[in-house]
C-alpha cells in the first residue's frame, strides 16, 4: 500500500482570488513557493494528487474545459519542477447540493482509491487551508495539514497534526 499526499488547490497550489474563482488558465497564479517546494515533497509520497471543490462550474462562470486548462498548467508546471501530480479530482456541484464528492465528504478520495488502489489513507496526508480539507482528512484517517493564509479562519485545533506557511515547511515531517 502506498502513502500519498492529497493536495487542495486554491490556498495550497495557487493563489486563491478573494471573492471569486480562478475561472481559466490566464487567471492562474501558481504559488512560488509550492513550486520551489516540489522537487523536496512530492518524492516522500507514492501518489500526489489534487482534491479540489469547483463549485464555479455549477455557477456557469467556468466550464470543465476551462478547469481541465487549469489542471493541465499546474501538472505542467509542477513536471517542470521535477515533480508529478498523478490525479485531479474535482466537484463541480455548488455547496448546497450536499453531494458526496463535495469536501468534507469523501467522494474526492474515493474517487482516487479507485483510480490508485494502492493508497493507503492511514499512511497519507492531506495538505488544506479550509476547515472542510482539514475535516476530509480525519475522515479518512489521514494525516490532517492545514496551511495557514490570512484569508481563512484557523480551524479548530483538533482538526489537524500540523500547520504549515509554505508547503516546504511540510519537509520536516515528509518522511513520516
Amino acid at each position: 500500500m502506498s502513502r500519498a499526499l492529497f493536495l487542495d488547490r486554491d490556498g495550497v497550489i495557487n493563489a486563491r482570488p478573494m471573492g471569486d474563482y480562478v475561472k481559466n488558465r490566464s487567471e492562474l497564479v501558481i504559488l512560488p513557493s509550492f513550486l520551489a517546494a516540489v522537487p523536496q515533497i512530492f518524492p516522500a509520497f507514492s501518489r500526489v494528487v489534487v482534491v479540489t471543490n469547483q463549485q464555479g462550474i455549477a455557477k456557469g462562470v467556468m466550464s470543465e474545459a476551462d478547469l481541465a486548462g487549469i489542471n493541465d498548467a499546474i501538472a505542467d508546471a509542477v513536471t517542470a519542477a521535477g515533480g508529478k501530480i498523478d490525479g485531479f479530482f474535482y466537484c463541480p456541484h455548488l455547496t448546497d447540493a450536499f453531494c458526496e464528492c463535495r469536501k468534507p465528504q469523501v467522494g474526492l478520495a474515493l474517487q482516487a482509491k479507485n483510480r490508485f488502489p494502492d493508497i493507503d489513507f492511514s499512511r497519507s496526508m492531506m495538505v488544506g487551508d479550509t476547515a472542510s480539507d482539514l475535516t476530509f482528512a480525519r475522515r479518512l484517517g489521514m494525516r490532517a495539514v492545514w496551511m495557514e493564509t490570512a484569508e481563512e479562519a484557523v480551524p479548530d485545533r483538533a482538526l489537524f497534526d500540523q500547520k504549515i506557511c509554505t508547503l516546504d515547511d511540510l519537509l520536516k515531517d515528509a518522511s513520516r
